[in-house]
């Protein structure tokens, strides 16, 4: 009896540990999702400007086309299975990613050219501005410094690299395009944002003024200086980062400049919306296409590797800059299968492929180009 009453008292503290122990571990997520790099919450008045936006309803913003967030065969536990327990093959390289080193600061302000930093991140300067799109130059795309690392070599640039900057553009606010960190650093440098609406709250709440924000509803133009206007545009994706989605905009724009057109294309699956695009916009001197991070469990929020060749008829584009890769694990897929593919599909096509390397300049200006396919010399030899 005695024995019995005493294994019941060991059991209770137990139980009274392991809640108390819960409780601690909930109770530090909680405190942790306060950091200001989780953003902030749309309130009053924005609020009230979101919500007549035709595609904000009920709380969240919707796409175009029914998008749902795995494909129609997928679950949440398959899709973490896969990711937890699969075989990974290469995802990550065994040698550093081959790059250069372009000096921003010394460029001359007549050129036009376009650097890019890996993954989504890249520097234009057109027609004597600069704009800077989607930079994470921080060695992380995680909230969590040790969580999902730059790949070695990849990584070169970091925010004193980076020059005075007119037009800051953010598609849309998940950790791999608004890095918490390279924001706060590049503060002084950046004279406007664009973004989509409601990503301006993270923005204000990391000290910017927020008359320097400029957010965009889909099929919103805006011309803040003559002869350069930017069109935010549809694309189809998801935004958010933390349990909270899609609460602000994801877009992407095209940016008209006195001598040029481009498609800043952000994240998106294949669409109608693209063609309609390409009708309204087009003909598009470059397109700036992600590629990368795909996966058939999630085929309608990223493109599969053989949609980037239409993607570029439908809006008109003559030639294309494949990034959303070579920085970042973000999918089960070999680091360089995204431009393996991209490349052996645009192998019969008129549209010009660009694949420089990290931080190599591209010069817009240029007719053509012949960069090499310089991640073949990377992939492991079976």
């Amino acid at each position: 009896m005695q024995t019995n009453f005493m294994n019941r008292k060991k059991r209770k503290k137990t139980m009274y540990l392991i809640l108390i122990l819960l409780l601690l571990i909930f109770g530090g997520i909680l405190l942790f999702l306060q950091h200001p790099q989780f953003g902030n919450r749309i309130k009053g008045a924005k609020l009230k400007q979101m919500e007549v936006a035709s595609q904000f309803q009920n709380g969240s913003f919707k796409n175009l086309e029914p998008t749902p967030n795995f494909a129609e065969d997928a679950s949440f536990l398959k899709v973490l299975s896969k990711f937890l327990f699969h075989k990974k093959v290469d995802v990550r390289p065994t040698q550093a990613i081959p790059s250069q080193k372009t000096d921003l600061h010394t460029l001359n302000p007549e050129e036009n050219v376009l650097i890019w930093f890996g993954h989504s991140s890249y520097f234009l300067q057109v027609d004597g501005k600069c704009f800077l799109v989607d930079p994470v130059l921080s060695g992380s795309a995680s909230p969590l410094p040790f969580g999902t690392k730059a790949f070695p070599g990849s990584d070169v640039y970091k925010p004193e690299d980076i020059p005075e900057i007119d037009f800051l553009i953010i598609s849309h606010d998940h950790w791999d395009h608004l890095d918490y960190a390279t924001i706060l650093e590049l503060q002084p440098k950046v004279k406007q944002v664009i973004t989509g609406l409601g990503v301006g709250a993270h923005f204000a709440l990391w000290g910017y003024d927020s008359s320097l924000v400029r957010e965009m509803n889909w099929n919103e133009s805006f011309e803040p200086i003559p002869g350069f206007t930017f069109h935010a545009l549809p694309a189809r994706h998801f935004s958010g980062r933390s349990y909270r989605r899609n609460e602000t905009l994801w877009a992407s724009f095209a940016l008209q400049t006195p001598n040029s057109r481009i498609f800043l294309g952000g994240d998106s699956g294949y669409g109608e919306h693209l063609a309609e695009i390409g009708r309204q916009y087009g003909p598009f001197d470059l397109a700036v296409l992600e590629n990368g991070q795909y996966d058939a469990f999630w085929p309608h929020i990223h493109m599969l590797p053989n949609q980037q060749v239409q993607t570029a008829i439908d809006l008109k584009a003559t030639r294309v800059l494949p990034v959303h890769s070579c920085k970042f694990a973000l999918a089960n897929h070999p680091w360089y299968e995204p431009l393996e593919l991209i490349a052996k599909h645009f192998e019969q096509s008129s549209i010009q492929l660009l694949t420089p390397l990290i931080g190599e300049k591209l010069c817009l200006d240029q007719d053509k180009h012949d960069f090499s396919p310089w991640w073949r010399a990377l992939i492991p030899v079976e």
